[in-house]
């Protein structure tokens, strides 16, 4: 199944844009290779609002915020997951609004690290963050005339949920599932078979929209899952295509199925091979030397 990103975005940055009934739009000009246009954070309800994704440490998308709210009472602040582009804008979003912060919890890798092993995205993380309170799978939150529900789907990072909005059928998907790209997977902080297993999780669902963190809405979400699925897939397959060839470094592997990438994305290239690699040993179909992480060699079981 082909998969088609959309990469057409106006995030029409620190104005508020109306994405859905009751659903709007504030987009951080915190653009990169890793948050495309910014992140973008959604308000729900009219009288009585929940802010998702408060975004990064910016007065700037604060103020934008402020605009946005217009007076109206803020009951919760959710958190999808605490990467420094989603998470640190929450305290300073409850400092103005006296909100209590919702999440799954603090941030937290997937995995224990090797011996030896550093973790190349500890920076990203916004290691301070505490929500008031935590959130579990199916944990509803309730607002005048809006019902949210987390939902949990870890891949990402470990501690990542999505909301889904009950009366609209709309799933605000945060990095699991974007128009623009497919998410970084990355250990420690990331698993892919986590992030499988998420993926099916949503198809099972029955929302009709998602509204991601970064870019623009998914319109057919059961079909761009799908898609989503057979890339990983393909990937997976590409990799141990390689391991049959002889590769047996991510480097080498890396070099050879992502020929022509922006070299600000090799390394993230580096990380999503290495958790497939992780799954792949995890269910027995590739062998390694020890708990090999990006240095160690990796070849095909027999």
């Amino acid at each position: 199944m082909s998969l088609t990103f959309e990469t057409e975005f106006d995030p029409r940055h620190g104005e508020r844009v109306d994405v859905a009934p009751g659903v709007l739009r504030v987009t951080a000009d915190n653009g990169g290779p890793f948050t495309f246009r910014g992140t973008n954070t959604f308000l729900v309800g009219e009288r009585e609002l929940a802010v998702i994704d408060p975004g990064p440490d910016d007065p700037a998308h604060m103020k934008a915020l402020e605009r946005a709210i217009a007076g109206r009472t803020v009951s919760h602040i959710l958190v999808s997951h605490t990467h420094r582009d989603h998470a640190p804008g929450a305290p300073l979003l409850q400092a103005m609004t006296g909100a209590p912060i919702l999440a799954e919890g603090p941030h937290r890798t997937a995995r224990d690290l090797h011996i030896g092993e550093t973790n190349p995205l500890d920076a990203s993380a916004d290691h301070a963050f505490a929500p008031d309170e935590t959130l579990a799978d199916g944990a509803l939150v309730e607002g005048d005339g809006w019902t949210l529900e987390a939902v949990a789907t870890p891949g990402h990072t470990a501690n990542h949920l999505a909301f889904a909005l009950r009366e609209e059928k709309i799933l605000f998907s945060a990095d699991h599932v974007m128009a623009w790209s497919t998410s970084i997977v990355a250990p420690p902080d990331g698993s892919m078979g986590d992030f499988m297993a998420s993926l099916d999780k949503l198809l099972a669902r029955d929302e009709t929209c998602y509204l991601p963190a970064h870019g623009g809405a998914v319109s057919e979400p059961a079909a761009f899952v799908r898609g989503l699925k057979a890339h990983r897939k393909m990937r997976e397959r590409a990799i141990l295509d390689r391991l049959s060839k002889g590769d047996r470094m991510i480097g080498d592997i890396v070099a050879a199925n992502y020929r022509g990438l922006d070299k600000r994305l090799i390394g993230a290239a580096a990380l999503s091979t290495l958790a497939h690699l992780e799954d792949l040993t995890g269910r027995g179909l590739v062998m390694t030397d020890g708990h090999a992480a990006i240095g160690g060699a990796y070849w095909l079981a027999d």
